[in-house]
This record gives structure tokens, C-alpha cells and sequence, in this order.
């Protein structure tokens, strides 16, 4: 019985968890959609999000398509099929690395940085003091991330998907000796735009999740530097996971009747 009733505990532990991320989300979502709006603070995440970001991501996506170049090569030379290499990299990057790969380098530094800022603020009853002040705290914390994290993330994954496919091509043309006519022509032949528009939705959803995490838990943490500390730990790794969970979902929506 001692055995059932953990399971059962664990489980209504789990949701309560998910009622109150639930209840955040929605909170944060109707902030978002209802003025007045923090346009100066809108910008400054957008461009925390977005430009700062951009260094890391595209160097992940760079390498990330070198690496997916000879990789391929390495295993189609075994059955005379190196011409499908340009097809391979290009459908990977846009599909799936750009968006994933690029949501986890967000999410470790992005998604650690609202935690941190926002879980400071909380342990120094700096929220507070914006609700004694008659600022919403939602509308003055949570939307301006939300929204920066929905909008800037599909930017940084066009733009990482173009590094990626260039980072392929380097490798394939000047390592691989493939004709760069021939390699350019088979990535424009065998891309879709189902292919790049599936990886920008996947980036808008996981910019939105990456910044609902650091805010939750950065919202609700407790006990001083440690819980700001594990506040911290907590938005990165459920960011992470969330990211690989809904890029499975989606993928299944998008490419169930392929």
C-alpha cells in the first residue's frame, strides 16, 4: 500500500504541476493579446532573444551541417548514393537540426537568463513592489518575453538554416569534390516549402516554450540565491524536454502522410 500511495502522490504532485503551468500560460497569453503593451521592454528581449543569440546558433548550425556533410558522405559512399548528400543536409537543417538545435541553445541561454533575472526579482520582492506601483507584473515581465521568444526564434532558425545548408555546401564542394552547380541544383530541386515552414512553426512554438519556462520558474522560486539557483537548473532542463516533446508532436501533425 505504502508503494500505491507514493505512485499516487507522485502523480497528483504532477498535476498540480501542470494545472499551475497551465493557469501561467494562459495568464501570459491573455496579457499578450490585451494592451497596453511595454514596447521599450518588448524590444529589449527581442533583442536579447534574437541578436545576441544569433552568434551561438549560427555556429551550432554551421557546424551542425559540416558535420552532417561527411557524415552522410561517409555512410551513402558505401552504396554509391553521395548524390543524395545535398538532399539529406538540406531536408535535416530545415526539418529538424535548425529548429531543435536551435531551441536548445536558446533555451540554455536564454531560458537560464529570465529565470535568473526574474527569480532575483522575486526573492528581492522587486515583483511586488511592481504590483504596489500598479504594474502588472504579467504585462510588465512575462509578455514582452513571450512575445520576443514567439517572434525572434523563427528568425534565428531561417537564419541558422541558411548557415547550415552553407556549411554542408563548404564541405561538400571543397572537401568532398562535388560541383557546386550540381550540389545547389539538387538542394533548390528536392526543397519544399512544407519543409522550411514546418521548422519556422516548430521555432515559433519553441521560442514560446523556452520563454514560458524561464518565466514560471522564474516567477515562482523561493529561498534566496539556492532557489533562485534551482529555478535556474529547472527552466533549462524543462525547456529542453518540452522542446523535444512538441518537436516530436509536430513533426507527427506535418509529416504523418509522408
Amino acid at each position: 500500500m505504502d508503494f500505491l500511495a507514493t505512485i499516487g502522490r507522485t502523480f497528483l504532485v504532477f498535476l498540480n504541476a501542470t494545472g499551475r503551468l497551465a493557469m501561467f500560460a494562459g495568464l501570459g497569453v491573455s496579457h499578450c493579446l490585451r494592451p497596453p503593451y511595454y514596447l521599450r521592454q518588448i524590444l529589449r528581449q527581442m533583442i536579447d532573444i534574437g541578436y545576441y543569440s544569433l552568434p551561438v546558433v549560427g555556429l551550432t548550425a554551421l557546424f551542425t551541417g559540416m558535420v552532417l556533410a561527411l557524415q552522410s558522405h561517409s555512410g551513402f559512399a558505401r552504396f554509391q548514393a553521395e548524390g543524395a548528400i545535398a538532399t539529406v543536409v538540406v531536408l535535416s537543417i530545415t526539418r529538424e537540426l535548425g529548429p531543435v538545435l536551435g531551441g536548445l541553445m536558446v533555451a540554455g541561454r536564454i531560458g537560464a537568463a529570465m529565470a535568473a533575472e526574474i527569480g532575483t526579482m522575486r526573492v528581492t520582492e522587486q515583483i511586488d513592489a511592481l504590483s504596489t506601483l500598479s504594474t502588472n507584473p504579467f504585462k510588465y515581465l512575462v509578455a514582452p518575453r513571450l512575445i520576443a521568444g514567439l517572434t525572434m526564434l523563427p528568425i534565428l532558425v531561417l537564419v541558422a538554416d541558411i548557415i547550415g545548408v552553407f556549411g554542408g555546401f563548404l564541405v561538400s564542394v571543397y572537401r568532398l569534390d562535388f560541383n557546386p552547380a550540381s550540389y545547389l541544383q539538387r538542394t533548390w530541386e528536392f526543397l519544399e516549402p512544407v519543409d522550411v515552414i514546418s521548422g519556422l512553426v516548430k521555432a515559433a512554438v519553441f521560442g514560446f516554450v523556452v520563454a514560458l519556462m524561464g518565466c514560471y520558474f522564474g516567477y515562482h522560486s523561493k529561498g534566496g540565491a539556492q532557489g533562485v539557483g534551482q529555478a535556474t537548473t529547472n527552466a533549462v532542463v524543462a525547456a529542453s524536454i518540452m522542446i523535444l516533446v512538441f518537436n516530436y508532436l509536430l513533426t507527427g501533425i506535418f509529416f504523418s502522410d509522408k
